[in-house]
């Protein structure tokens, strides 16, 4: 007579597997070829002309970030219709949905670069200079859609300017301690990307632009005039990018897509997983 399976339902819980240290898949380049982003310790900037697929990459990589048992979610979306799909499972995962609400969007980034003082803290004390994937920390992704709003649309001229400096805190003190940001921006222009905030950005992407100058807004100065630039891209080519890492050269890329439906189903899957598996999320006070 064989023995009996053993229960594995009450010991092993079902949940997303894998991990914000492991490599993103964004999409392929113009070989084929995959082509993946180290998240945890870089920052992101993604901008481009409206319709230039801009949300098919931040898409992506809040699609991958959900799925990692080690992520706590930090959303900034005004237009509520990009990063708001995501709404119900950054509750889930005891994270931060932001609309179109600067005072709460200070806020949170305000305690968000107190959270980030006592990791460095952290840090310090044990004689590190980062965090493993074997501290088992939560990485607290940052992501920011249509970061204009918040820089120059809303709000008085103090609080767009504390939010800059805010951001631009979390973008240069953040990767090292498990705080990645990734902003998007349909108006690449220097009031809004300033030299000084796109520089600590260690992946830029370049989506259509309407100008030379936008497309080295992004990517920095000069890409343009040798052969990058992002205006070239084909309007019937949505996805399709310009990204350039910390000392690289500009390569093309077309992103992975996500339809409506898949993200759908994702929000289910990660809500339900996370609130019947075994991993209560530890809430992110606004």
């Amino acid at each position: 007579m064989h023995a009996a399976l053993p229960d594995l339902s009450a010991t092993i819980p079902v949940a997303p597997s894998l991990s914000m240290f492991d490599p993103v898949f964004i999409g392929i380049n113009e070989f084929g070829n995959p082509v993946y982003l180290d998240l945890v310790y870089h920052n992101l900037l993604d901008a481009g002309e409206p319709g230039g697929g801009k949300s098919v990459l931040i898409q992506n990589l809040v699609g991958h970030a959900f799925l990692c048992h080690d992520f706590t979610p930090v959303l900034l979306d005004p237009k509520w219709v990009e990063l708001g799909m995501w709404m119900e499972a950054a509750e889930a995962t005891g994270g931060i949905f932001v609309g179109p609400d600067i005072d709460k969007g200070l806020r949170v980034l305000r305690r968000l670069q107190k959270v980030m003082d006592r990791r460095y803290a952290w840090l310090v004390a044990h004689g590190r200079r980062k965090f493993l994937a074997s501290d088992a920390i939560k990485v607290i992704g940052v992501f920011i859609d249509e970061l204009a709003y918040y820089t120059t649309t809303t709000g008085t001229p103090e609080q767009q300017k504390e939010f800059i400096a805010l951001v631009r805190d979390l973008v240069a003190r953040g990767r090292a301690c498990a705080m990645p940001v990734i902003a998007a921006t349909q108006r690449p222009s220097v009031d809004i990307i300033p030299t000084s905030l796109r520089d600590l950005f260690g992946y830029r992407a370049a989506f259509r632009c309407t100008t030379p100058n936008s497309s080295d807004i992004i990517l920095g100065h000069g890409w343009a005039s040798a052969g990058f630039n992002a205006q070239a891209i084909s309007p019937q080519s949505p996805g399709v990018f310009y990204l350039i890492a910390e000392g690289g050269i500009p390569y093309l890329v077309k992103a992975a897509y996500l339809t409506d439906e898949q993200i759908h189903q994702l929000v289910d899957y990660v809500t339900w997983s996370r609130r019947n598996g075994d991993q209560t999320p530890v809430p992110l006070a606004a």
